[in-house]
């Protein structure tokens, strides 16, 4: 079936009556953007997918019995990946806006808000981001979830991620504030068994932490205790609040006990000390950046780390993390990381005979993607069209009127295309959104959904 419109209600029909294990789709004509350093940029490309996994990328592929899509004026790319938002607070996006400092959002979000929330409170707000994760074209999104105070929350938490088909990843943790169960970390055991049993699914579970015990208390600071749990598991861990002077103390107590490496992601890391990048860099321990977030809530340096991160020889993932006071999209965290470390290059040369050291939008846009899957120990999964990977896709119109001409694939992506712009989300090879929709979606439940919880939340005084 040739279909000239990657939009076409046809196509998607077509696709749906396939099996899907023997679905075979290819898309045609494209311009490809594989992030695969062997691959490149493939322009007039083909991209075939077969099942759950794309078996080839390249030209003039054999159609065999697939559903053909004609993708000319359109650029393919990875989807991105998100290495740590904290899902459950959707409801209250942009509750704070102008946010002083973390002072402000830890009192006002965790002490206030979180300590009421109910396990259907978790559900909808965690559902909530995934969906509108995928309508901005994130296919894999790190949940950091903490404000798991019961087993039922986590549970809710999980479950609302596996039911809007997004590759998520749950990171649990326990509350900072307020009564919970103390079930964390204990019933990661159980959350392992009865979750994440397979080696072939959509969802994996990783441990959650703090840096240190300054917010919250020793109890969900990371160190060689919760290292064993995680060990013990065989999951990977998430560090939030990496940052300052006590941050860079903790990291180098982690490398002295042999704790840090590929499997431990640090988030944030803004204003740490060349010692820690050092033993950060030499155990091949993982970033998670967060542009906006570091420069509108003013973490240590409101700088992202992005120099020193490079310096060091880690290339970070980027990540969203609080909606009540920022944006839920991958565009602006690109946008706002490619404006940032450039104008802080061209400052630093400023005056002299030095040639400013900038990053590119290649380099925002692998972060966003292969970077980000790494950074979420998913890198031999997603992160690049590349054989053999599953197929969490993006189809960006370059014909739109924001976006054409098409003169350079990359640089319309990251400066050019927003939501809009994507027609169609593939997750695992199954269409997540089509003709710009997200699928399978009933936005009028779900908006009462959300509007009767954020009542909820918003009127039940803190625990």
């Amino acid at each position: 079936m040739n279909v000239n419109d990657t939009t076409s209600a046809a196509v998607l029909e077509e696709v749906w009556r396939r099996p899907a294990d023997r679905r075979r789709v290819l898309f045609t004509g494209a311009t490809i953007v594989t992030m695969d350093r062997d691959l490149g940029v493939i322009d007039g490309g083909d991209l075939l997918i077969e099942g759950d996994t794309i078996t080839g990328v390249g030209r003039d592929l054999d159609a065999g019995d697939a559903v053909v899509v004609d993708a000319g004026g359109t650029v393919l790319t990875p989807g991105f990946v998100d290495t740590h938002r904290h899902a459950w607070e959707a409801q209250l996006r942009r509750i704070m806006p102008d946010v002083d400092d973390l002072g402000g959002y830890v009192m006002a979000t965790l002490a206030g808000y979180a300590t009421v929330y109910r396990p259907e409170d978790m559900y909808t707000g965690t559902r909530l981001a995934a969906l509108t994760a995928i309508d901005s074209g994130i296919t894999t999104m790190l949940d950091f979830s903490h404000n798991s105070r019961t087993r039922e929350h986590s549970d809710a938490a999980i479950e609302a991620l596996r039911d809007t088909g997004i590759r998520g990843v749950h990171a649990s943790m326990g509350p900072h504030f307020g009564d919970w169960g103390r079930q964390w970390p204990g019933d990661l055991t159980r959350i392992k068994e009865q979750y994440f049993s397979g080696d072939d699914q959509l969802l994996t579970l990783r441990l959650a932490a703090l840096a240190t015990g300054e917010i919250a208390g020793p109890a969900l600071a990371y160190g060689p205790e919760l290292a064993r749990v995680a060990k013990d598991l065989g999951i990977g861990v998430s560090v939030d609040a990496v940052f300052g002077t006590s941050s860079s103390e903790a990291v180098l107590r982690w490398a002295e006990n042999g704790i840090l490496g590929p499997d431990v992601t640090l988030i944030h890391s803004t204003g740490l000390t060349a010692e820690a990048w050092r033993a950060m860099g030499a155990t091949g321990t993982t970033v998670a950046l967060a542009p906006t977030s570091d420069a509108q809530i003013g973490l240590e340096t409101a700088i992202p780390a992005v120099d020193e991160a490079l310096a060091a020889g880690i290339r970070p993932g980027l990540s969203i993390d609080v909606e009540v006071a920022l944006a839920g999209d991958m565009f602006t965290q690109m946008r706002a990381l490619h404006a940032i470390q450039r104008m802080r290059a061209v400052n630093a040369a400023y005056g002299t005979d030095r040639q400013p050291s900038r990053i590119t939008t290649h380099d925002v846009l692998d972060f966003a993607t292969l970077q980000g899957a790494r950074t979420n120990g998913l890198n031999d999964v997603t992160g690049s069209l590349t054989p053999g990977k599953k197929a969490d896709l993006l189809v960006i119109q370059t014909e739109d009127l924001n976006n054409m001409p098409l003169n350079d694939p990359i640089g319309t992506v990251v400066l050019g295309s927003d939501a809009r712009n994507i027609s169609a989300v593939l997750i695992n090879g199954e269409p997540r959104k089509w003709d710009g929709r997200v699928l399978d979606v009933d936005l009028a439940a779900l908006r009462g959904e959300v509007h009767t919880s954020r009542a909820y939340v918003l009127n039940t005084p803190p625990a």
